[in-house]
Order: C-alpha cells, then sequence, then structure tokens
C-alpha cells in the first residue's frame, strides 16, 4: 500500500464504507493516517458508588442486584436495572437496546464504566460500557482514540481499519522548511502521526499532539503571512467615501451609536477613501451592533456608485440580513438581493444579470455569492461574517471577484487581543466592545442538576409570557448519531413534562441545510416556542422574541463559546435569562463558569478563558476550537500558537521565499489549509 492508495485497496473496506469515508473528506490512505482523534479515553481504578463525582466519566465495580426491567415510552424500549456495591447502589439504563435483558442477571458482577448523573434524587449511568475484571485489566493498559465519525462509520470500524494502514506511516515525509523541528524541539511528523494513533503513553501523546498542532497553526500563518503579501500596498481602485444617506439612516436610528460604533465607522471610512485597499478586522462582542456598522459601511459603497457583497454563514442569517436591510435601505433607493442555495434558478439567473449589469447595489447570500459563474460590474466591499466560519481560500476567492475590493471581516468571537494579532496577521483590527443602551444586561445563573425542573418550569412561564427559549445539548462524546440521540430523547422529556401547548423541536449537525433552515425558519416565527439544540446554534439565528438560553453540562464548554450561546439572547427589548446546568463537582468548572455567572463581557471572559483553560485536557474531554482548526484550540493551545508565530518570524529574517515554496508537500499541504 502507498499513501496515495485509495481508501478502497484497505482489505475489508467496500463501496459502502469508502463512500462513509468520503463523507467525511477521506479518499486516500494518508487522508485517513491524517484524521486525527478527537479526544482519548482512558481506563481508570474503579471508585466506589458513593464516591463518584457527578458528571465525570468513571469506572465502577457493581454487583447487579435486580432483573432487568423493560418499559415502552414513545418511540423509545428503556432497559434498566440497579446494580450495587458496599458503599450504595445505581441505576444503569440503556434506551432500545433490547438485548441487555439476555446479557445481565442477579448476582453478577462487571465494572461499569460511563458518566453518572442524577435523576430523580438517584445516581443513574447511561448506556455504560461493561467489562469482566479480566477484560477490564486489558483495557487499562490502553489509550483509546476517539475519532469524528459518520453515521454508519463506528469508532471501532476507523480504529481497525487505522490499524491496517498503521505500516504506511513511514513513507509520511517531513515537510516543515528548513530546521525549524530541530530549532523547536519538534517530534519527526512520522513519530507524530504514529503516536497520536498508537500512543505508547501519555508522554508520547502529548509530544505528537503538539507537533501537529504547532502544524496546523503554522500552516494557517503561513497562509494569512501570503495573504498578507500579496494584499500588501495594493492601489486603492475605489474610493468611498460617507454621503448624505449614511448620515441621514445614523439620525433615523430610533437609538444612538455607541463610541465603540462611530470609532469603528470612521476607521472604516478612513481605510476606503485612503490610498490603499482596505483589509479590517472587526471584532464586536455579541450585541456590540455589528450589522448597522456592515450597513452603513455598504451603503457608503453604493453612494460612492459602486457594489458590495455581504457573506453570512447560514441561509437562516443570511435571509434575517437581507429582510433587515431591505427594509432600512430602502428610502435610500438601494437595490438589493439574497442569493442563497435555496433562490431558484430562474431568481439566480436575474440576480447574476444585474450584478453584471450593475443594476444590484448589495448582494448577500453565503456560499453561493462566490460561485465561478457570478461575475460584478464594479465590486468595491466585501464583508464576511464571522470569519472563523470561513477558510481563508473562501475569502481570497470573494475578493478576486473584484479588481481588488476592500475586504471587513465582522467576527463576534472575542479572542484575547494579544491572539487576535497573531491570528489575523493581515488585517487591521476595530475592537466593538460596548453595548448599546438600550440592550438589557443578560441575567445569569449557575445551578447543578437538582435545579433543573425548577428550569423548566420557568421556561414554562416565559413562553406563557408569549416567549421562546432554547435548550444546548453538549456534543456527546462517540459518535453524531449519539449526539442525534441525545437531543432527540431531551426533547422528548420536555414534550412530557412541558404544558402540552408548548411545541419543541430539536436540531442537531445530521440534518440536512434544509431542515436545519425549517426549523429555524419555524422557531422565528414563534411556531416552535423551545428549541432543543446542539452547538449548531451558535452562530445562525437572530430571533429578539427568544428569552431563555439554557445550557445543559455547561462545564463541557470552553467559555468563549458558553459566551457565543448566551448571545442567542438579550436581542430584544424584554428581559433575557441565561441557566447554566453544572454536573461537575470540580472545583475547577465552578470557578469557570463563575467568569459567565459574574460578567457579560466578551473580551473579559476570553481573557479569563485564556487564563484558566491551561494545557489542553485531551484525555475524555472534548476540545471546543475556534477558527479553522482541527486538533488545535487558541486558548489551551496558545503557548504553541505563540511558537509558530515565532518560526514564521525566523523564517522572515532566514529571507525564506513565501511565494515560491519549494518544498511539494509543504505547497500541498498549505493548499489543504486554504481550502479549509
Amino acid at each position: 500500500m502507498k499513501l496515495t492508495d485509495s481508501i478502497s485497496e484497505v482489505k475489508g473496506i467496500g463501496e459502502k464504507t469508502t463512500a462513509l469515508y468520503r463523507k467525511l473528506k477521506i479518499n486516500t490512505i494518508e487522508n485517513l493516517l491524517e484524521h486525527y482523534p478527537r479526544y482519548y479515553l482512558t481506563y481508570e481504578e474503579p471508585v466506589d458508588i458513593a464516591e463518584v463525582p457527578i458528571g465525570q466519566r468513571v469506572a465502577i465495580r457493581a454487583t447487579v442486584n435486580s432483573y432487568v426491567e423493560m418499559k415502552k415510552m414513545r418511540t423509545l424500549t428503556v432497559s434498566t436495572f440497579t446494580a450495587k456495591d458496599y458503599t450504595g447502589s445505581i441505576k444503569m439504563v440503556w434506551f432500545n437496546s433490547p438485548f441487555i435483558k439476555k446479557v445481565f442477571h442477579v448476582g453478577q458482577t462487571f465494572i461499569f464504566v460511563g458518566t453518572v448523573t442524577i435523576r430523580n434524587y438517584q445516581k443513574v449511568m447511561e448506556h455504560p460500557e461493561y467489562y469482566t475484571e479480566a477484560k477490564y485489566l486489558e483495557k487499562r493498559k490502553e489509550l483509546q482514540p476517539v475519532y469524528s465519525l459518520t453515521e454508519g462509520l463506528t469508532n471501532q470500524r476507523l480504529q481497525k481499519d487505522m490499524k491496517a494502514v498503521g505500516g504506511v506511516i513511514h513513507e509520511m515525509e517531513e515537510y516543515l522548511p528548513l530546521d525549524i523541528p530541530k530549532r523547536y524541539g519538534l517530534m519527526e511528523y512520522r513519530e507524530a502521526v504514529r503516536q497520536i494513533h498508537f500512543p505508547k503513553d501519555e508522554q508520547q501523546l502529548e509530544l505528537a499532539r503538539h507537533r501537529l498542532v504547532f502544524d496546523e497553526f503554522f500552516l494557517f500563518l503561513l497562509s494569512m503571512r501570503r495573504l498578507e503579501l500579496h494584499r500588501a500596498k495594493i492601489e486603492n481602485h475605489y474610493p468611498i467615501h460617507a454621503g448624505d444617506a449614511c448620515q441621514s439612516l445614523i439620525e433615523s436610528l430610533p437609538y444612538e451609536l455607541t463610541n465603540a460604533q462611530k470609532r469603528t465607522i470612521d476607521e472604516i471610512q478612513q481605510d476606503m477613501s485612503g490610498d490603499s485597499v482596505m483589509n479590517r478586522l472587526v471584532q464586536g462582542d455579541v450585541g456590540s451592533g455589528k450589522t448597522i456598522v456592515a450597513m452603513l459601511a455598504l451603503l457608503m459603497t453604493v453612494e460612492s456608485g459602486y457594489q458590495g457583497a455581504f457573506m453570512a454563514p447560514t441561509e437562516v442569517l443570511a435571509t434575517q440580513h437581507y429582510e433587515n436591510f431591505q427594509k432600512q435601505l430602502e428610502p435610500y433607493s438601494v437595490h438589493v438581493e439574497l442569493l442563497i442555495g435555496s433562490t431558484p434558478v430562474k431568481e439566480k439567473r436575474r440576480i447574476y444579470q444585474g450584478l453584471q449589469d450593475g443594476s444590484v447595489d448589495i448582494v448577500i447570500g453565503t456560499h453561493a455569492i462566490i460561485q465561478e459563474r457570478i461575475e460584478y460590474q464594479k465590486l468595491a466591499l466585501v464583508i464576511t461574517d464571522e470569519q472563523h466560519r470561513f477558510g481563508v481560500h473562501q475569502r481570497e476567492q470573494l475578493a478576486n471577484k473584484g479588481k481588488e475590493p476592500h475586504v471587513l471581516v465582522m467576527s463576534a468571537t472575542p479572542i484575547p487581543r494579544t491572539l487576535a494579532i497573531i491570528l489575523y496577521g493581515d488585517l487591521d483590527i476595530s475592537i466593538m466592545n460596548e453595548m448599546p443602551a438600550s440592550r438589557l444586561p443578560i441575567k445569569n445563573c449557575v445551578v447543578g442538576v437538582e435545579s433543573r425542573p425548577t428550569a423548566h418550569h420557568f421556561i414554562e412561564k416565559e413562553v406563557e409570557k408569549g416567549h421562546q427559549a432554547y435548550v444546548i445539548c453538549p456534543m456527546v462524546e462517540g459518535s453524531e448519531s449519539t449526539e442525534m440521540e441525545n437531543v432527540v430523547d431531551y426533547a422528548d422529556n420536555l414534550r412530557t413534562n412541558l404544558s402540552p401547548y408548548i411545541q419543541v423541536e430539536y436540531l442537531h449537525g445530521k440534518m440536512s441545510a434544509k431542515e436545519k433552515s425549517g426549523i429555524m425558519e419555524r422557531f422565528y416565527a414563534n411556531e416552535i416556542q423551545v428549541l432543543v439544540s446542539t452547538t449548531v446554534i451558535e452562530v445562525g439565528i437572530d430571533n429578539p422574541n427568544a428569552t431563555v438560553m439554557m445550557i445543559e453540562n455547561a462545564e463541557r464548554f470552553g467559555l468563549a463559546q458558553l459566551h457565543q450561546l448566551r448571545g442567542r439572547v438579550g436581542r430584544g427589548k424584554e428581559q433575557s435569562y441565561c441557566i447554566m446546568i453544572n454536573t461537575s463537582d470540580k472545583e475547577e468548572a465552578k470557578e469557570r463558569l463563575d467568569v459567565l455567572y459574574q460578567s457579560n463581557d466578551g473580551f473579559h471572559i476570553a481573557n479569563e478563558d485564556l487564563r484558566l483553560r491551561g494545557p489542553g485536557d485531551f484525555f475524555g474531554v472534548r476540545q471546543s476550537g475556534e477558527m479553522v482548526f482541527h486538533l488545535a484550540d487558541i486558548y489551551s493551545d496558545a503557548d504553541i500558537l505563540k511558537q509558530a508565530q515565532s518560526a514564521l518570524q525566523y523564517l522572515e529574517r532566514e529571507n525564506y521565499d513565501f511565494e515560491h515554496i519549494q518544498h511539494y508537500k509543504l505547497s500541498e499541504k498549505l493548499d489543504m489549509a486554504l481550502n479549509l
């Protein structure tokens, strides 16, 4: 076997499995080897039932104490029994697993591994792994990699295929330029790939992960550096100035712009009227009013006789922006169009024509607006919303639609300034850290699982007032299908416990774009009152009527991500609330969540996240990485990010040729990074 061989060449992989791997963008053996684990499971010494930490994965040695009982609940078959040790008892639960009845019998002793929760004042372990003493002794010697999956592909299958291709790892060659691996004490590339999949021990795994995280950051920064060189001091072909329409729009607003908004608009205006093309990042906290800043920049562009494009991360958000822009800009005779994947073909042709002949002033959409067939007559300003959802290559593609248009990147992810300067090296940065006076601060609370019924009752009361609520469930360890079942089960539970007039729906990443858009539109129209979702809603919906954000297992998320989720509420005039359920009894979890409880300031939270996150804990804890990285986390890996920046600066001092990279493997990897 060779690295370039198709995945179908691996023994045991047929057409069906090949098709599943393609969904994960795994086509070759090399692609498979570069599909790194999300985290690892370790198997620790069993603890007594009385001592189990709530909300953490643990092992317990327990004896089956009751017969397996099976109950039907809507679409679920629930199998349960009680197990005990000398310190207490625990309830074991499985869903849609009727075989459990034949496996467990009173008096048998197993070691059960799973996460313990409290339900109705009783300790519960759902879908635990179970082993005999001898089998568990073997498990304790291993670090089990857990991979990102797609429905139909199991972790066990992926582990087996990874072992089958492990012998090809020796073909993977070093590609970092000059003496960077030696200079920065990095593990050899092929050894890092070997240890990330088949770790000898935790120390070797740490070194392997350090090397591969370094690579991710280095490739990203190198691609940004090339963009920067390409764009450096490009002549401004589209001088743009604010006219009467901009001033009129500002005066017509029902609120006064904050000082941060005014400062940012001035910086944008100075850039666009200057000698060079604008490349600016507007880093605004959730709710700081970035949309009106984008609208004013686009209105300036149209007033100066040019076209503008605004790219949003989801169809729902693009549609909401379109409706808002159309309404606000109608008095100024600005022609705004919406171009998304679901736009009918006939409509698309009409919009393409309007963009080509200049009759369309502003186009708002998703990735549809960077398709090759679209030609603009005079595209002068490109705005991308939520930069970390777009790859560098996509931004470049959109910028190439015009004769070097101005580029404005809007991000609601409050990244500490020290890291932002590194990550956005090719952009000038504007920071909007003030909230409009009309916004009521969100009221926060952090509670334990015992308060869950109270929280559900509170949601019911808010719905009675005509408001809506989100309930966020974390990504469950294992496959994406497990994640889906978790959300479905929770939604079923709420339908049972909330008043029958309350419409509850669920949303998860496995749904098609059309299904997700349909659910979000119904939620926006208040046809759905409670939306149970994974973090898929973190970006992409703006519903001013939603007043409650309830986050389950809040301790499992990074603070910056929790702040983003919280930002989905508090967007209207009514008081909004964020309820964070902490299922851990760890002091660190309490300290971290206390930051969210005390503050609504995203930039303060980002700095605290950086301080508290520390080195990445990737044994049994899923990282929630921002930006476009697979392994790297900009908070817990901040030191490696700075190391990668140092390596780039070293190459610059050595007069490295960034434009013409000689090593074909580095060029190939750079192209892959650009296409993320």
